[in-house]
């Protein structure tokens, strides 16, 4: 387990939360190795599918010792039962798509960093009130930068981080910025299906190089 404020600060200074899910558990660690050679100190693995659980206790059992300042993270954590156990598999934070007051305080007891997710001034408020540090914004391609614009002077020194269609694209990781978000995340359009079918590393590599000199840039 690492400390919370240590993995929230990674993600600050790195600027950008990649995501992602693929069965097999392989390819899971070729790109988790790629992202980590490309800089990224942060990871987010989520937990859309059969093998989740299996495959992230892989992650963490073989990247231990690889990439001891990797901050792997376990995404789409919706119940109770699936955040603990995560947790018992040596999550370094949760996200999550909502706001579930059982996982909050379930991370709260493991000193956990946990990110929910919102789409409304509401679901923030909520998710303010159950010790959000980091707020995600999501769907992103459905709200849109106009959005964070329009709440943040709601929620004075609220953390966000907007996730689902933010581009590989230096305008638009640059209108988040302005918009006033602290973070980005990016799962398909970073780590694309390309990428994960035909085992397209270099490619990854670069990509994710790329992103994070347009997160610095966009600033």
């Amino acid at each position: 387990m690492k400390d919370p404020g240590t993995v929230l600060q990674t993600i600050l200074d790195q600027g950008l939360l990649p995501l992602f899910y693929w069965d097999d558990a392989e390819v899971s660690l070729e790109v988790v190795r790629t992202l980590y050679k490309a800089g990224v100190r942060a990871v987010e693995y989520t937990n859309r599918g059969n093998k989740a659980l299996d495959n992230f206790k892989l992650l963490k059992r073989t990247l231990a010792a690889e990439a001891p300042d990797l901050h792997l993270g376990i995404g789409t954590v919706k119940s109770a039962g699936e955040a603990l156990a995560f947790i018992h598999a040596g999550a370094d934070l949760i996200v999550s798509p909502l706001v579930n007051p059982e996982i909050a305080a379930l991370t709260e007891k493991a000193d956990l960093l946990w990110i929910p997710g919102a789409m409304t001034p509401t679901e923030i408020y909520q998710a303010q009130q159950s010790g959000a540090r980091l707020i995600k914004i999501f769907p992103a391609n459905i709200l849109g930068p106009e959005f964070i614009s329009s709440v943040r002077e709601l929620f004075p020194g609220q953390l966000f981080i907007p996730t689902g269609g933010v581009e590989l694209d230096q305008e638009n990781i640059r209108n988040w910025f302005k918009a006033g978000v602290s973070a980005v995340g990016m799962g398909s359009k970073l780590i694309t299906k390309d990428v994960l079918k035909s085992r397209q590393f270099d490619v990854l590599y670069k990509n994710a190089q790329k992103a994070m000199e347009m997160v610095k840039a966009g600033r």
